[in-house]
This record gives C-alpha cells, sequence and structure tokens, in this order.
C-alpha cells in the first residue's frame, strides 16, 4: 500500500469583522480566526483580540510645568509639549530670556531659583491646579578640580540639584494631579571619574535614587529621571568656547549614531515619560552610545 505523505500543520490567521469599540473611536476590535489547514478535517479558532491605537505624545487639555524652561533641552520640552497640545507654564532665572519664551509659547512664566524654598512653595500654589506634568531641566553643574574648587558655589550647585529635587518632589505631592509625572533632567558624569567632574558626578549618581525613592513616596504620581550626555546646548556652547566645534567633530566621528545629541532627542524622551502611564522610578540614558565608547 502506497504510504501518505508527511503531514505538515499550516496555520492561517486572518482579521475578519473590523468594530470600533462604542465611545471610543480611537480603538478598534477585529475578530481573529485561526485555522489550521491539510488535516482531514479542518478546525477553526476563534478569538477576539483588542488593537488599541493611541495617540502618541499626545498632551491635549493637559498643563506642562518646566522648571528651567528658558533654554536648551528645557525650552525645547516646552515647544514640543506646547506642539503636543499643552498648555505651558515655564519658570526661568534670566528675564529675557523668560520674556521671549512666554510669548513664543503663550505661556505662563514665572521668574524661578531652585534654591529658593520659599520661592518654589509659592510657585507651586498659584499654578492652575491640578496641573499634569513637570520636567525639572534647571541649571547645570559646576566643572572645577578638587584644589581649586569654589566650595560655597558648589554646595548650592548640590543644593539646588538634590535638596532641590526633594522640594520639587513635595510639591509635585500636592500640585500633580494622580497619574501625572514628575521628570528630572540629570547627567551621565558619574560613570566616568575626570578631573573636573566631581560635584558633577554626585549629582548625576544622586538623581537615580531621589527618582526611585520618589516615584514610591508620591505615587501614582509617576517620577521617572533623564540622563544625558553630551547635548549640544546654548549651555554646552558656553562651558566649552572656542572647543565646542572640536567636540562635535569628535562625538560625530566616536558615538554609534555618527550624530551628536541634540535637544529636541532629550525632549521626545521627556514628552515620551509624560504621556506612557506603565513608566515610572527609573533613570533614562540618552547620550548616542557614548557609555559604550571604551
Amino acid at each position: 500500500m502506497p504510504r501518505s505523505p508527511p503531514h505538515t500543520d499550516r496555520l492561517t490567521v486572518e482579521t475578519v469583522s473590523p468594530t470600533r469599540h462604542p465611545g471610543d473611536p480611537a480603538s478598534v476590535r477585529g475578530t481573529r480566526r485561526c485555522r489550521r489547514l491539510d488535516r482531514p478535517t479542518d478546525i477553526a479558532i476563534t478569538s477576539t483580540i483588542d488593537t488599541t491605537e493611541y495617540a502618541v505624545n499626545d498632551l491635549s487639555g493637559s498643563t506642562v510645568v518646566v522648571i528651567g524652561g528658558t533654554s536648551g533641552i528645557g525650552l525645547e520640552t516646552a515647544r514640543q509639549a506646547h506642539a503636543a497640545g499643552a498648555q505651558i507654564v515655564i519658570s526661568g532665572r534670566d528675564e529675557t530670556r523668560l520674556a521671549v519664551a512666554r510669548d513664543e509659547l503663550d505661556a505662563s512664566a514665572t521668574r524661578l531659583d531652585l534654591g529658593d524654598a520659599a520661592g518654589l512653595h509659592r510657585f507651586f500654589t498659584e499654578l492652575p491646579a491640578p496641573v499634569d506634568h513637570v520636567l525639572v531641566a534647571g541649571g547645570g553643574p559646576i566643572y572645577a578640580p578638587i584644589v581649586d574648587m569654589d566650595f560655597d558655589l558648589a554646595r548650592n550647585v548640590l543644593d539646588e540639584h538634590l535638596l532641590g529635587s526633594l522640594r520639587v518632589a513635595r510639591e509635585c505631592a500636592t500640585y500633580v494631579r494622580p497619574g501625572g509625572s514628575l521628570t528630572y533632567i540629570t547627567g551621565t558624569h558619574a560613570r566616568r571619574p575626570g578631573p573636573g567632574l566631581s560635584v558633577a558626578a554626585i549629582a548625576a549618581a544622586a538623581l537615580p535614587a531621589v527618582t526611585a525613592n520618589a516615584a514610591l513616596e508620591i505615587a501614582p504620581v509617576r517620577v521617572n529621571a533623564i540622563a544625558a550626555g553630551f547635548v549640544d546646548t546654548p549651555l554646552s556652547a558656553r562651558l566649552l568656547g572656542d572647543e565646542l566645534e572640536r567636540r562635535r567633530a569628535e562625538l560625530r566621528t566616536a558615538l554609534p549614531i555618527r550624530r551628536v545629541v541634540g535637544p529636541s532627542d532629550v525632549a521626545s524622551l521627556a514628552l515620551h515619560l509624560m504621556t506612557n502611564t506603565a513608566l515610572t522610578g527609573a533613570t533614562y540614558d540618552i547620550d548616542g552610545g557614548q557609555q559604550l565608547i571604551p
């Protein structure tokens, strides 16, 4: 008797009868049928799946507060949040830059120093409450060798970055709606020691711990941090001066992405952390792969 050919299962999948959920135009429900063929009797399996479509980084109807929103990463985040439909509240130290950003973004604007605890509390009490998202992108750290360090300046910088971050978290517990977010901007200086990096490294090493603890303590407000490597901002230009273009060229060659990270890259990540409600308690690197370079 001739032998039957070897049996091979084939699975075909088709989605039929798409319908929308009542009252939810952004989601689609379809019936998926799985059918095994090449058997004496086909077996059909029917299941219902949800393929919900969410708008990416949609901030329509929300209020986004950017502390340090007049330049660099803070200003670019405010711009992207504004373009995504948010009402913007910004703060900064420089009155001229504050006025320019206010007019560009049709924003509420307040002069604020993160080291001023009373001023910070007053700033939050005057917000249109509750707000939805807060980004802290204050001033950068200082870079100085230990033997030449101005310790009064170092103390002020660490107070702003560390205790200031805790002060902001305390205010957010009251003035950010449940499910909203607080995002800190920090750096990657803690990864590699180097001359002049002590204060910057202390701040960068501490912020992830502040972030994780705050995420538990002020939940359901979500708390995250962004650790940025070199970002091509006005602050970088001011710090590097005539060395800026050399540094850019060096990074274009060395980084795996073959380009320099810009403020828009960091701002895009910040908006994702605001809108993705599954993210809290973590620090996200954005350095173009710089940490991978020996």
